[in-house]
C-alpha cells in the first residue's frame, strides 16, 4: 500500500515555532491534516488495501494449485508443475506482502502525525471536515464483512476435512485464503477504529446525533 506523496513533518518544537499568530498555526494545521486524513483513510487507500492483498491472494492460490499438484503427481515428472506453480506463487506472493507491510508501516507514521498536529490547537469548524464519516463507514463494514468471511473460512474448512470432505492440499490453500481475507479485514477495522478515535480525542469534535432513536 505505498505511496508516492511524501508525508509532511512533525510539527516543529514549541521553542523554534515561527507561525506570526494564531490563524495562521491553524492554516497550516488544516491544510496538513486534511492531507493526512486522505492518506490515511481516503477511499483509494482502501482500494489499494484490497488490491496488494488480491495479488497476495493470487499468489497463494498459485501456491495452492502447486499443493494440489503434488498431491495428484504418480511420479518425478508430476511433480515438476507443481514446482514451477509453488515458485511462481511464491513471487507473486512475497512482493505483495512486503508492499502490505510496508503500507502498514507508513499508516502507523501518518497516525502518528495526526495526533501530534492535531494537537497543536482546537479548531472546530475545520476539525469538523476531517471527520469523514462517510469513508469511516465504508471501511467498517466492508472490513467486517471481509474479515468475518475470512475468519468463517477458516473455521469451516478445517471441519470439513476433519469430515473427510477435503484433501489437506486443498485445506491449505483454503485457509491460508481464508486468512489472508482476514488479516485484510482485520487491517481495514483498526484504521476505521483508530481514526474514529483520533476524531474523538485528539480533534474534540462531538459525535453526531443518531439519525434513529428508539424510546425505551
Amino acid at each position: 500500500m505505498p505511496s508516492r506523496s511524501p508525508l509532511p513533518p512533525s510539527p516543529p518544537p514549541v521553542e523554534i515555532r515561527t507561525w506570526p499568530d494564531r490563524d495562521a498555526l491553524l492554516s497550516d494545521r488544516g491544510v496538513v491534516l486534511g492531507e493526512l486524513v486522505k492518506m490515511f483513510i481516503g477511499p483509494g487507500r482502501l482500494g489499494i488495501l484490497w488490491m496488494w492483498s488480491g495479488v497476495a491472494a493470487l499468489g497463494w492460490s498459485l501456491m495452492g494449485s502447486a499443493f494440489l499438484m503434488f498431491e495428484d503427481a504418480y511420479d518425478t515428472l508430476g511433480v515438476i508443475p507443481g514446482v514451477i506453480f509453488l515458485a511462481v506463487g511464491a513471487a507473486v506472493l512475497i512482493p505483495a506482502a512486503f508492499l502490505v507491510a510496508v503500507g502498514v508501516a507508513r499508516d502507523l507514521r501518518i497516525h502518528r502525525l495526526l495526533v501530534e498536529w492535531g494537537g497543536l490547537d482546537r479548531d472546530p469548524e475545520r476539525d469538523a471536515l476531517l471527520r469523514r464519516p462517510r469513508a469511516s463507514v465504508a471501511w467498517l463494514l466492508l472490513s467486517f464483512m471481509l474479515c468475518a468471511t475470512g475468519l468463517f473460512g477458516c473455521v469451516a474448512v478445517p471441519g470439513a476435512a476433519r469430515a473427510g470432505q477435503e484433501t489437506y492440499g486443498l485445506v491449505a490453500w483454503l485457509m491460508g485464503l481464508g486468512f489472508l481475507a482476514w488479516l485484510t479485514g482485520l487491517t481495514g477495522l483498526v484504521k476505521a477504529f483508530a481514526h474514529r478515535r483520533w476524531v474523538l480525542r485528539v480533534l474534540g469534535v462531538t459525535p453526531p446525533e443518531p439519525l434513529i432513536t428508539v424510546d425505551v
